[in-house]
Order: structure tokens, then C-alpha cells, then sequence
């Protein structure tokens, strides 16, 4: 019989009642407390979701006795402190997106967890794509001939519709426009899970070139204690460590597109896409005879893995001793080299300049 797990979670907003129906679905796992600054959001979160003990601060929520694991589901500024007094603790850690505000932070996060022996990860969420997996296989194994040209978009309309709600009412959207409310705009919210899904199964950027932009969103960009200043488009080049080329957009103003993911990478001997709004389960492939007909052929492969399960999964092997996650785990690991990334295409946004990025 699987150990049972007990998990704690730190920061009630909107993500976290995501980690609470996850978890709660995974057999033998339970989460058994939660915190939030502010005390009443913080109860009633745990009256909507079963959790028996609810704390203020993250320092109690640690002690909770028989405590496992915990997700952080913070603005991203308290990711750094909270991650590694949780590594110090003993506890299995999985983090929102983006790792931190800094590679720094984020390498110190991935070596506090190192050296604790916890089980670390951020919750890539389209992970969970079985086609990406599989497109991995196939770069690797060299059925796409050398990798030439890859292209990616991660597109969203909530600035313009309200199939998800009226943004200017809400504080679980204001947050994210806001630089002083600890925002990374569009690029640190979902710019972060294009990259990553861009470039796991092609290989390491080597530089990039970013344009950012702000567009207004109210009178005076401004509502009520919210300044609208994040970015909230991004258009990015880069090259690969092979040569390859990637280009590369995420907005919030993609009018028709409410959540859309698409990759497209395309070598000298075929080539693949996937897109998330038909299926995280469907690889489209041009390969072969194929090629020279343009003609695509669709390949359906098993569901994948949600980042909670992968999480479970990995604490249940390697235990408190610590030990090698599977291959394509997002691990502190990849969290931190995803942070290189941004923190290189914000300096580029900068200069206007391509810039190099600088892994640790």
C-alpha cells in the first residue's frame, strides 16, 4: 500500500484551489493544512476544500506535525524565502511558476534542495502533454534531421473578453498587471510556460531579443490601488545552441484565443507541431515520403501525467534520501534554466539588444 502523503499548501489564491482539487484526486494524498497572510481568505479556503488546520504564516504551517510536502502557490517574490526554509525543513517542495524574481534566487532554492535530499519542482502545467514528450524522442533520436526552425505561441484574450471573468473587478487578474504588486507581466505569467514547452524538446537557447510592450488598459492605466504597468505582450527571437531559430509570442490581447498553445519545429528531414486547444495527446508529424507532399499525419499517444501526479510519483520513489527524478521532470533544475531565460529576455527588452543567456 502506497504511504500516505500529507501536503500543506502556502498561499490561497486563485492557483491554489487548482493544487487542492489535484492533489485530492491522487489516491493516499492529503492535504492537511494551509496558510495565507490574510486569515479569513486563508479559513475559508480550508473550509471549501476539507483542509483540518489552517495557519497565518508559512513558518507554522512547516511544523505542522507529519507534514510531507508543500506547494507554494505565492506571488512570485516569496517563492525564494519560503522554498528554502521549506528545503531546511525536510519537505518536498512544489512551486508555482516562475522558479523566482532571479536566477540567483532560483540557483539558491536549487541547491538548498539539493542539499536537503527533497524531491523539487515547479508546475510547468503543460507538462502534463504527452506530445511533448514524445516530440522530444523524436529530436533527439534525429528523426527531424537538424532542427532549423522552431516556432511557438502562447496566446490569451482576457483583456478583451469576459469568458473568464471581468477583469477590472477582480484582484486575481489586477495583481498580474501591476509591476508594484509583484507582477512579471504577460512574459513571468505565461511567458514562462512557452519557453519551457519551446524548448524542452528542442534543446538550450543560446541568446534571445525581446520586445515588450504595454497597452492601455483604463484611464490613466490605473484601477483603484492598481497601476496597469506590467507587460502584457512579448514577441522574442532567439537561436538555439544548434543554430536553430525561434520566434516566439505570448499576449493577453489575442481577441478569439482564450487559453491557445501552440509549437511547430520544423528540420531538414521533417517535421512536427502540437497544439494544446485540439489535444495534449495528439503529435502532428511530416515525415518521410510525407515531406515532399506536405502532408501531415496525426499520431494519438497515451494521456500524460499532471505535474501533481509526476510530484507524488517522484516523493514516492526517491523518499526523504533524495535520488535522480525521472528524465523530463520539471525539477528546481529546468525552473531555474526557464528563469535564465526570462531574466535574458528582460534585459534584452532593455537594450534592445540580443542578449546571451546566462546559465548557472
Amino acid at each position: 500500500m502506497a504511504k500516505k502523503l500529507r501536503i500543506g499548501i502556502i498561499g490561497t489564491g486563485m492557483m491554489a484551489a487548482s493544487h487542492a482539487a489535484s492533489f485530492s484526486r491522487i489516491p493516499d494524498v492529503h492535504v492537511v493544512a494551509c496558510c495565507d497572510v490574510r486569515e479569513e481568505v486563508a479559513k475559508e479556503f480550508g473550509v471549501a476544500h476539507n483542509i483540518p488546520s489552517v495557519y497565518v504564516t508559512y513558518e507554522a504551517l512547516l511544523a505542522h506535525p507529519g507534514l510531507d510536502a508543500v506547494a507554494i502557490v505565492t506571488p512570485d517574490r516569496f517563492h525564494h524565502d519560503i522554498a528554502i526554509a521549506a528545503a531546511r525543513a525536510g519537505k518536498h517542495i512544489l512551486c508555482e511558476k516562475p522558479l523566482s524574481i532571479s536566477v540567483d534566487f532560483a540557483d539558491e532554492m536549487k541547491s538548498e534542495a539539493e542539499k536537503a535530499g527533497v524531491v523539487a519542482m515547479v508546475n510547468l502545467s503543460y507538462r502534463k502533454s504527452s506530445a511533448l514528450y514524445a516530440a522530444e524522442r523524436l529530436i533527439s533520436a534525429g528523426k527531424l534531421g537538424e532542427i532549423r526552425h522552431v516556432r511557438a505561441h502562447y496566446l490569451q484574450s482576457w483583456l478583451v473578453s469576459n469568458a473568464w471573468g471581468d477583469w477590472k473587478t477582480g484582484p486575481q487578474w489586477l495583481w498580474r498587471l501591476s509591476e508594484a504588486h509583484g507582477s512579471l507581466g504577460v512574459l513571468g505569467d505565461v511567458g514562462v510556460h512557452l519557453l519551457d514547452f519551446a524548448t524542452y524538446p528542442v534543446g538550450r537557447l543560446r541568446d534571445i531579443h525581446c520586445t515588450l510592450q504595454t497597452f492601455e488598459k483604463n484611464k490613466g492605466n490605473r484601477v483603484g490601488e492598481y497601476q496597469l504597468d506590467a507587460n502584457d505582450s512579448a514577441s522574442m527571437t532567439g537561436t538555439f545552441e544548434d543554430g536553430a531559430m525561434g520566434v516566439f509570442q505570448t499576449t493577453r490581447w489575442s481577441t478569439g484565443n482564450l487559453n491557445t498553445i501552440e509549437l511547430s519545429v520544423h528540420g531538414s528531414h521533417g517535421a512536427l507541431s502540437i497544439n494544446l486547444d485540439t489535444s495534449f495527446a495528439e503529435l502532428n508529424v511530416c515525415l518521410g515520403a510525407d515531406v515532399h507532399k506536405a502532408r501531415w499525419k496525426t499520431r494519438t499517444l497515451a494521456p500524460g501525467k499532471s505535474v501533481y501526479e509526476m510530484f507524488v510519483q517522484s516523493i514516492r520513489r526517491a523518499g526523504k534520501a533524495g535520488g535522480a527524478l525521472s528524465k523530463g521532470i520539471p525539477d528546481f533544475a529546468r525552473g531555474t534554466e526557464v528563469q535564465a531565460m526570462l531574466e535574458a529576455a528582460f534585459k534584452s527588452s532593455g537594450s534592445g539588444q540580443r542578449e546571451t543567456i546566462l546559465y548557472s
